[in-house]
């Protein structure tokens, strides 16, 4: 699954290798958690654009919009199916920039949580979706993380793990439902060697502390 992650790269080397023409301001995070906002690359109007989301996705036709609090992730199996999540799949698809993600294990001392990131260190983007909700004046604008089964390097951490749409497949993927059926064969896990990962401090296990010291190596358990 992805339940947490960090996202600290400079707005001007999203823009640059996004291809943004427009991107909302935004914080660098080291511990970005569920129902918080999120920056999400959005195509609107045959441009692409970043604008801030909450995690966590609101169906347009929900009564009670606490819903995106239990839609954080979309199975990659059955997204095209669930009622919560296939209009989005169909017609609001985005890219969510990432530098990392957290998942973890059980330790004789709590939970440990281990850093997945890009060997080079650069960013990257999950498969995303959002939605529009509105009701009695309140606009909520959302959107969940894609899942797939891990690979099998990861899969020792959590049997899920978030779907990557890579570079050359952002246009698929951001296009809308008129230029295709939705890029199903995108929802797949990255190869073996796609990421790396090290144990980082238990600090992170609260989404409270949001500093850069989440994402340094950890030796030995607090």
């Amino acid at each position: 699954m992805c339940g947490r992650f960090a996202l600290h790269s400079a707005p001007e080397a999203l823009a640059e290798y996004f291809g943004l023409e427009v991107i909302e301001p935004y914080a660098a995070r080291y511990n970005i958690a569920p129902t918080q906002p999120v920056l999400a690359v959005i195509s609107a109007d045959e441009r692409r654009v970043a604008h801030l989301l909450q995690w966590g996705l609101v169906p347009s036709w929900a009564k009670d919009p606490r819903i995106g609090q239990r839609m954080i992730n979309a199975r990659a199996e059955t997204v095209a199916e669930k009622p919560a999540f296939r209009a989005a799949f169909r017609r609001r698809r985005c890219l969510i920039p990432a530098d990392g993600y957290y998942e973890w294990t059980t330790a004789p001392h709590g939970k440990q949580p281990w850093y997945i990131y890009r060997p080079d260190e650069t960013c990257f983007a999950f498969a995303g979706l959002w939605e529009h909700w509105e009701h009695d004046g309140a606009v909520i604008e959302t959107c969940a993380i894609l899942t797939c089964a891990a690979n099998a390097r990861l899969a020792s951490l959590h049997e899920r793990m978030p779907v990557v749409i890579e570079a050359a497949d952002y246009p698929r993927w951001l296009a809308p439902e008129r230029d295709g059926p939705p890029p199903s064969t995108l929802l797949r896990a990255m190869d073996d060697d796609f990421f790396t990962l090290h144990r980082v401090s238990k600090r992170v296990n609260s989404p409270r502390h949001d500093a850069p010291d989440c994402i340094s190596p950890q030796a030995d358990e607090d």
